[in-house]
């Protein structure tokens, strides 16, 4: 497994014999809640009926929130209670999409046991190395801080607020603005490398 995945930890009998069942993960992503903001979250365990997030916000019962988790996607829902460090929340879905939640969720945990390859795309982690320097097209640079990263973007801390689509550098790597967020924005990398080299820079700057 690389250093750059995110690890899950299902057993996989919990996600055969009880489907909709909520299962331990180790999952990275983020929420948007009713106000706009968005946060930095981690989620600790899910089903396709709810799940418990690790979170500097917690929003209130009752709240809309959308949590956009790597491996599964944007997951719509509600706040159902304060839990330490975070919120549980409700998913809000047809019985369908419950259906593919639920499928999802039994490949993880397959690929978990059969100690398949990370999907690697998305595997957004922390780096060890969390100050950086972004450069702007006018050749301008600023400090800011990594707040995860994959090997298609990366969640970056900053003042800054870039317009949607500006070009930037992070390091030795090139990227586009596509989000922002109360903190600061996230960036898409250019495939202007190939992955194994993408990888081979993260892992030289950032780990």
């Amino acid at each position: 497994m690389s250093g750059l995945d995110a690890p899950i930890t299902a057993p996989l009998e919990d996600v055969d014999r009880r489907r909709h069942s909520r299962v331990k993960v180790n999952l990275l992503g983020r929420c948007m809640f009713a106000n706009r903001r968005e946060y930095p979250c981690q989620i600790v365990n899910f089903s396709p009926g709810g799940a418990s997030i690790i979170s500097a916000y917690a929003g209130a019962a009752g709240e809309s929130v959308i949590a956009y988790i790597d491996h599964i996607g944007r997951v719509e829902g509600k706040i159902i209670r304060a839990i330490e460090g975070g919120f549980a929340m409700s998913v809000v879905a047809s019985a369908r999409k419950r259906d593919k939640l639920a499928d999802i969720l039994t490949w993880l945990a397959n690929r978990h046991v059969l100690n398949l390859p990370e999907d690697r795309r998305h595997g957004r982690q922390q780096t060890k190395k969390r100050d950086a320097t972004v450069t702007m097209p006018d050749g301008t640079a600023h400090s800011v801080m990594v707040l995860d990263m994959s090997l298609s973007g990366a969640g970056l801390a900053s003042k800054l607020r870039p317009e949607m689509g500006t070009r930037v550098q992070l390091g030795r790597l090139s990227g586009r603005v596509v989000r922002h967020f109360e903190d600061g924005f996230a960036i898409e990398f250019m495939r202007v490398m190939s992955e194994a080299a993408i990888e081979k820079t993260i892992k030289k700057e950032f780990f």
